[in-house]
């Protein structure tokens, strides 16, 4: 596997993102219903609960083990099947000891569909500095490997297959795009 990362660091809306793309043999609906119905959602992330027009959902990982507490995320918009944006209602401290500044997660997909195909293009915020850079060197091995499951479980492939840690080598090069 390589250790290139597939996500890049963009800036939009004056917001410091990193961004990944990835393109499906699938209609959009069919990715759209991958990413929002908690029962799709299960086979490769997690699942949530409660009531997106209510403005929150609390999600779960199911995909990392049991015991993943879950969090609440604020529905900043919805345009099925086109837009979903959310962002975690409580920060939470970004370093290995926990000690890190409070950071809310922001994560924006958006769908496009052309020719039989559809392109998801995902984005998470990512704050400036050694936080940004060490964030970066967490959650882009893990948005690789997570959208790397979603392609699986829409191509009807066990996303169970996919191994973590080989992921792991991205890390150094998700932390230079933010250092």
């Amino acid at each position: 596997m390589s250790t290139t990362p597939l996500g890049r660091r963009e800036t939009r809306n004056g917001v410091d993102r990193i961004v990944f793309t990835r393109t499906f043999a699938a209609p959009i609906a069919d990715v759209w219903a991958a990413c929002t119905e908690p029962r799709r959602m299960e086979r490769w992330i997690g699942t949530w609960t409660g009531n997106p027009a209510s403005g929150d959902v609390a999600f779960r990982m199911t995909a990392e083990g049991e015991d993943v507490p879950e969090e609440v995320y604020l529905v900043e918009a919805c345009e099925p099947p086109r837009r979903f944006e959310v962002r975690s209602r409580d920060g939470a401290p970004f370093s290995a000891d926990g000690s890190g500044p409070r950071i809310a997660w922001q994560h924006t997909l958006e769908l496009g569909e052309a020719d039989g195909l559809t392109t998801l293009v995902f984005t998470q915020a990512v704050p400036d500095g050694p936080v940004g850079a060490a964030m970066a060197a967490s959650v882009g091995p893990g948005w690789d490997y997570y959208l790397d499951r979603l392609g699986a479980a829409i191509g009807g492939a066990d996303p169970g297959t996919i191994l973590w840690e080989p992921y792991l080598e991205r890390s150094e090069g998700y932390r230079s795009l933010y250092s």
